[in-house]
């Protein structure tokens, strides 16, 4: 009787040591929003955060928040400080990020614990110069000014060389995209994926180790909804995200 009592109190400790000691999911903060003035089948911001949920859903080690940013979004900073990373995918959004102080400020405290930042197409824009070195030091690289390129384009899109960790598994393939390239880039940013536009290979996904011990990832693609059901975007972007809240690929 001493042994059987003694071998329930060893299996209710490695139960609690097991319920208490697993880590807790990441939290994951999928940004987007309505309509631009871009026709319908590009520029679907909800439609893309909705599929990345999708595409992530069956990861135990992330919990996801699809929320939909328009306006002045006054509960924004809020979310962000509960977060753990965060995918932006919106208008224009280097101004977007600092078009609110507390908005940036909640976007630079998730960056300054190491939280995860990860920025799609025009999410990493701006019209305006002025937005430009603020977001890079949050995403480290920025499409922004009067002198952006950018291109639709049937293209070979291919990891770059050497490869980085995001781009395992992946290979060269064709494909039809509205990419940005030539993008402003902080020193350290290392090339994930290169198009070839104009015969030139052309860096349109990156991933920057942050000097606040963060991770910033982006990928100038995916104008096209549609390009969502492409494999390979997917993979790229799973192994994107979660490289960046610091998981095992």
């Amino acid at each position: 009787m001493k042994f059987v009592r003694l071998g329930l109190i060893v299996l209710l400790l490695l139960a609690v040591t097991q319920t208490f000691g697993a880590e807790a999911p990441k939290r994951l903060l999928l940004v987007g929003q309505g309509p631009d003035n871009h026709p319908a089948g590009t520029h679907e911001y909800m439609a893309g955060v909705e599929r990345l949920a999708k595409l992530l859903e069956a990861d135990q080690r992330v919990k996801t928040q699809v929320v939909r940013a328009d306006g002045a979004w006054t509960d924004g900073p809020e979310l962000i400080e509960n977060s753990d990373g965060l995918v932006l995918f919106v208008s224009e959004g280097a101004k977007w990020c600092s078009a609110d102080p507390r908005r940036y400020e909640a976007l630079a405290k998730l960056a300054s614990r190491g939280g995860g930042l990860s920025v799609l197409h025009w999410g990493m824009g701006t019209r305006e110069v002025g937005p430009i070195e603020p977001f890079l030091k949050l995403f480290g690289a920025c499409h922004g000014g009067p002198d952006r390129k950018y291109q639709v384009v049937r293209s070979e899109l291919r990891p770059a060389t050497p490869a980085h960790p995001i781009a395992a598994g992946l290979k060269a393939f064709d494909l039809r995209d509205e990419f940005y390239y030539r993008l402003k880039l902080v020193e350290g940013v290392q090339p994930v994926m290169q198009a070839l536009i104009d015969g030139q290979p052309e860096t349109v996904a990156w991933a920057w180790e942050r000097p606040d011990g963060g991770r910033s990832f982006g990928f100038s693609g995916l104008h096209f909804h549609d390009n969502w059901d492409l494999p390979e975007y997917a993979q790229l972007m799973k192994q994107g995200v979660l490289w960046t809240l610091k998981l095992p690929l």
